[in-house]
């Protein structure tokens, strides 16, 4: 069978990287434990390199809370898995308001549990990592204002939702919460997830801001504590501060790539540099942070905040990249399935030319995937279904190949170095005959 002409040179580059010892050390024993790691500036599993093309879905616990609506979430798993995706992004909080995980604080709803606990089997059955959010920066599914709530109901004066990263009292009841999700004993695995490889990695907060602390040292100091608090609890997995990418005080010549108005406490260098924390993430709304621009402003935004953070995590940060939002509205004027396409095929371009030279971008995960007949709840805009958007299902689908075919070769290549060692080892042990004639 013919070769697709985006293989040939893959290969090559990818060839020249293994002969040239640039990116990887593969003096790694076969086998492995699943869980996805990092080495320098990729992902790595069992070994060989690992990339990953993704959605996001964070009604996926919510749903699952009902018994009656699980289909909808192994539907989702299973349309993901047949176009070739392989970690999803959700949400591990749901606190007070209406069938709330955690309705005070330490007090936990088992119901929902079970139904984060049903997610993350499922999600092993179809072979989907996950990446699991742990409080949200907004109202929605309670957030940080709710923790400052809870801590001003017990008397204590807070003045700002902001005080959620700095009052001892709240930063106690989110530690609390990291806890008890981390030691969770999954009912139908029988896995504590803090065991389970089926998660990817913990994410410290969906889209931390500051406002009240645009110097970023608020962000930064929380950040360190619990991405330390984290690592003394879990060593097995990954863990990421859940950040858009705007750029801080630590990088005053990049600020101005940050779209106006996004001077919001946050610094993606020096946020993504903290020890504790394993790889870096963006995400990128160009129809909403330029709304006032046409497309194709938009795609050249796109266009250069990729190809900055992309080069900051490789030559600064020295950590992997996951693009873990994008996406492009149906609600925008003048939208059509053409123009979102172009989106996510300029997202998918970044990473995959990233990727097969060998640098850190390893993924992309779009917002967001529904099932069948969910529009109407959990539709925002921005919703994919995958069953009823063909064209963009055919771009996500050739993403996801793309990316599988560089982990093939990789693994190959693996493997002959390993074969190598072998014969070396063989000849050294038998005074350097030759193996066969």
């Amino acid at each position: 069978m013919m070769m697709k002409p985006w293989v040939v040179p893959v290969f090559v580059a990818l060839l020249i990287l293994i002969q040239q010892q640039y990116c990887y050390n593969f003096q790694v024993e076969a086998g492995g434990d699943d869980f996805i790691r990092t080495r320098g500036t990729h992902f790595m599993l069992n070994g060989n390199p690992y990339y990953a093309n993704g959605f996001n879905a964070y009604w996926l616990m919510y749903v699952a809370s009902d018994p009656s609506q699980r289909n909808k979430v192994s539907s989702a798993f299973q349309q993901a898995s047949s176009h070739g995706l392989s970690v999803a992004r959700t949400w591990a909080f749901s606190d007070a308001g209406y069938r709330p995980l955690q309705h005070s604080p330490g007090a936990y709803n088992q119901q929902m549990f079970e139904g984060l606990d049903f997610v993350i089997a499922e999600a092993r059955r179809f072979g989907i990592k996950l990446v699991l959010s742990l409080v949200n920066n907004y109202e929605s599914f309670g957030g940080k204002k709710q923790y400052v709530n809870w801590a001003r109901n017990q008397g204590h004066f807070l003045s700002s939702d902001d005080d959620f990263f700095r009052d001892p009292v709240v930063k106690g009841f989110y530690k609390n919460h990291v806890k008890t999700v981390l030691n969770r004993y999954n009912t139908i695995t029988g896995t504590i997830y803090k065991n389970d490889p089926t998660i990817m990695a913990w994410e410290l907060m969906n889209e931390p801001r500051c406002t009240s602390d645009p110097s970023g040292r608020t962000i930064q100091a929380w950040v360190m504590e619990m991405a330390s608090f984290v690592k003394s609890i879990d060593g097995n997995h990954l863990l990421e501060a859940g950040l858009e990418g705007f750029y801080g005080q630590t990088t005053p010549q990049r600020r101005s790539l940050n779209p106006a108005g996004f001077d919001i406490g946050t610094d993606f260098i020096a946020n993504n540099c903290i020890p504790g924390i394993d790889f870096a993430t963006v995400h990128s709304y160009p129809d909403q942070w330029l709304s006032s621009s046409n497309d194709q402003n938009q795609l050249s935004f796109l266009d250069n905040w990729l190809s900055t953070h992309i080069q900051d995590a490789q030559y600064l940060i020295r950590k992997p990249l996951l693009i873990t939002e994008f996406g492009k509205s149906w609600k925008d004027p003048g939208f059509s399935s053409f123009q979102r396409d172009l989106l996510f095929n300029k997202v998918y371009t970044k990473i995959y030319s990233s990727a097969k030279h060998g640098g850190p971008a390893a993924g992309g995960l779009f917002w967001q995937l529904l099932s069948e007949g969910m529009e109407s709840s959990f539709g925002d805009g921005y919703e994919i279904v995958l069953s009823q958007s063909s064209s963009t299902a055919n771009v996500i689908a050739q993403q996801s190949h793309k990316l599988y075919q560089i982990r093939k070769i990789f693994a190959r290549m693996r493997n002959v170095e390993r074969w190598k060692r072998a014969r070396a080892q063989w000849s050294a042990r038998n005074g350097g005959r030759r193996i066969g004639h």
